[in-house]
């Protein structure tokens, strides 16, 4: 069961859907969860299949476009802005305390990709999130820094800066803005060195498998300046005392990052492995949905 509905982020609507129960009830006061979509994604792709699940286990799941993407409001179009995508999440808190059918203390983050990342992040300040889960996490800023656990020389990030700088000249005097892709745009930008997170992403976002006419494979160049600044796990140690589940494939080239979390977290946390599972394999393989979807479960059944 889904309702069309949306909320506001500061000056910005945001095009969002809540996935409720089969048995939904309006006297009823449900656990909620925040639910965060990859980078390059919308909430009717891999999010959106998970709140379903989620929603046939009792919770009431908030899925929503981030700024600038998608159905939502924002200029310019295509911004990947970490720290306007954590007060996405932030909104979808306030927007849910709003409701008077959800149990404004048993308030649940869940992100996927960059989405978990973002969970992550967003949890260690807003404590109104009671239980934090992510599947295959990627964090913006350290995956940027950090490609697949490679760490980028300072020298080629600094060229990079430079670059974005001139980019920016250029567009504040008239020039059309650049844009880069999330995952390979053509199989023919494909090749026996493509790292299967890519590879994979084609074969999940351009192909009749999840393609969506709203996820269009492209975000702002200039983006990557705040993206470089910006570190999803740099307060866990300290400030990330809520429950935590990490869910990642045994097989996913960004499992670095969920193990990386996995040692920061100091409190109540899990670490689970899926075995045989890709990165992108846990966005919609129902072998690899199921074994997280029952998991998920679990654990907000447990700490909401």
């Amino acid at each position: 069961m889904k309702k069309i509905t949306s909320f506001k982020n500061k000056g910005l609507k945001m095009a969002a859907e809540l996935h409720l129960p089969d048995n939904f009830s309006e006297t009823t006061k449900y656990p909620a969860i925040v639910c965060i979509h990859p980078a390059g994604g919308v909430k009717e792709q891999t999010i959106g299949h998970y709140a379903s699940r989620l929603a046939e286990k009792g919770f009431i799941a908030l899925t929503f476009d981030a700024s600038y993407q998608g159905e939502s409001e924002g200029l310019p179009r295509y911004l990947e802005d970490p720290t306007a995508r954590v007060e996405d999440a932030r909104a979808g808190a306030d927007y849910l305390a709003t409701l008077p059918y959800i149990d404004a203390y048993r308030l649940g983050v869940f992100g996927i990709c960059a989405g978990g990342g973002y969970a992550i992040s967003v949890a260690q300040t807003e404590h109104r999130f009671k239980a934090i889960a992510a599947i295959s996490a990627s964090p913006m800023g350290e995956g940027f820094r950090n490609f697949l656990g490679y760490e980028t020389p300072v020298p080629v990030l600094l060229d990079l800066l430079k670059n974005i700088g001139i980019q920016r000249n250029l567009e504040a005097n008239g020039a059309e803005p650049m844009y880069m892709n999330w995952v390979p745009e053509t199989i023919e930008e494909i090749n026996e060195n493509t790292p299967d997170l890519l590879r994979e992403g084609h074969d999940y976002y351009k192909t009749s498998r999840a393609q969506h006419p709203n996820s269009v494979n492209k975000y702002l160049f200039t983006s990557t300046d705040r993206i470089l600044a910006f570190s999803a796990f740099d307060q866990i140690p300290a400030f990330l005392t809520q429950p935590i589940l990490l869910i990642a494939g045994s097989k996913a080239d960004t499992k670095i990052f969920s193990d990386q979390a996995f040692e920061l977290a100091q409190g109540d946390k899990e670490l689970f492995i899926v075995d045989r599972a890709t990165h992108i394999a846990m966005y919609d393989i129902p072998e690899y949905v199921d074994q997280a979807v029952a998991k998920l479960t679990e654990f907000y059944s447990a700490k909401l």
